[in-house]
Order: C-alpha cells, then sequence, then structure tokens
C-alpha cells in the first residue's frame, strides 16, 4: 500500500500550466547555487537527486552554464513541471527531465558517470536503510574526483539545534517512524564506507547544513 504524503514535505503550489512553486525552494535557491559555484568543475556533467518543481536546478544551469545540468524526480507529477520551467529557461546546457527514485537499489546502472550530484531536502523524509542506499548509488555513479553535495536539515552530535528543528523532527517521527533528521556523523560514515571522503560541511541559512564528499580519483 502506497504511504500517505508526509504532512510538511516540499510544500508546492500550482502557478502557470503544470509549474509548481515551493516558497522554500525559492528562499535556498540563492545560498545554495552560491556554494556550488565554488566548488563545481569548470565543465563536466552534474545530476540532481529529487529536483522538486525545477526551479533549482533551472538557477544552477543559469549560473553555471559550462556544466550539463540532469534533473530527476521520484514524482512523476513533478517532471511536468520541472520541463515546464526547463521550457520557459530554453538553456541549452539543461537535460529534459528524468524518472529516478534514487532509493532503489541499481539505479547508478542507468546514469554514465557524473562529476557531481546534488541533493537537497530528502534525506530527512526517508528511512535510514533507504538513505544508505541512496548514498551508495550516488557513490557508484560518481566519476573519479567526483563530487556529491547533501544539503538540508541534520541532527549534529546526536542533538536538535534548534526549537524548530526538534518541532519538525518529532513531527516527522510522528508520521512515520522510520523517517526523521539524520545525524551528520552517521552520513558522514555511511557515506566513508562506499569510497566517499568527507570535504567539509557548510553551514546555510535556516539552520541547514550541506555535507560536501568526493570520490577518490
Amino acid at each position: 500500500m502506497t504511504k500517505p504524503p508526509i504532512k510538511g514535505a516540499s510544500i508546492a503550489h500550482p502557478r502557470e500550466g503544470d509549474r509548481l512553486f515551493a516558497p522554500s525552494a525559492a528562499r535556498n535557491a540563492d545560498a545554495i547555487t552560491t556554494l556550488l559555484t565554488t566548488l563545481a568543475p569548470p565543465t563536466g556533467i552534474a545530476l540532481e537527486i529529487a529536483s522538486g518543481t525545477g526551479q533549482h536546478i533551472v538557477q544552477f544551469a543559469r549560473e553555471m552554464p559550462s556544466i550539463t545540468w540532469q534533473p530527476t524526480e521520484a514524482d512523476e507529477g513533478r517532471l511536468a513541471s520541472i520541463a515546464s520551467y526547463q521550457t520557459e529557461a530554453n538553456l541549452p546546457n539543461l537535460a529534459a527531465p528524468q524518472l529516478l527514485d534514487a532509493t532503489t537499489p541499481g539505479w547508478s546502472e542507468n546514469h554514465a558517470p557524473k562529476d557531481l550530484i546534488f541533493l537537497a531536502n530528502l534525506l530527512h523524509l526517508i528511512s535510514t536503510p533507504s538513505a544508505k542506499t541512496l548514498i551508495s548509488e550516488a557513490a557508484k555513479t560518481l566519476a573519479p574526483n567526483g563530487q556529491f553535495v547533501i544539503y538540508g536539515p541534520f541532527m549534529r552530535n546526536g542533538k536538535l539545534t534548534s526549537p524548530g528543528d526538534a518541532q519538525f523532527h518529532k513531527s516527522l517521527t510522528d508520521q512515520d517512524p522510520d523517517i526523521g533528521y539524520k545525524d551528520t556523523a552517521d552520513i558522514i560514515a555511511t557515506a566513508q564506507t562506499v569510497g566517499l571522503a568527507h570535504v567539509q560541511t557548510n553551514d546555510l541559512p535556516a539552520n541547514n547544513l550541506a555535507l560536501r564528499f568526493r570520490k577518490a580519483s
């Protein structure tokens, strides 16, 4: 049986045609784009896991035109929104969106090596085993020396560091005890077991973090 949607996750409002608008994506897009421009390779292929409405990746492609950007999404309904933003932007380095559930084992076999993989606001919405599968498959998909950036809210040393985070985490685990905030130490340890070195953790607005990993050359 399909689980009901998680309350409080990735709220998006209808706009023109198939387009959806997520206020949270609009708020954090500039900070994330600024970070990615400092670490992205001069050229290459980038994959965004769980592209959502499509707002982020259009901005990434516009600000980093020498990189080809591949949006993906597990929700078929949101693929139309991504395509709508893509059509409006008309950027030659933005590929057509692809259906991808990154929590499914084996998906890396269908994706050519990527120089950069980006994931935002998903790990707290999936179980720990699903998160481990996602990280393992992402590691396999990266080219040598490729980078994996995971953005979102996290526990830090087993603690939730703001009242808002504690409230949101509780609301998630009340709906499904298998989901909720992941601890940075656990995510770093998982990444290391699949050949990803932790490069840096960046503080971003609204108490979010970006965990940066690199695959060995």
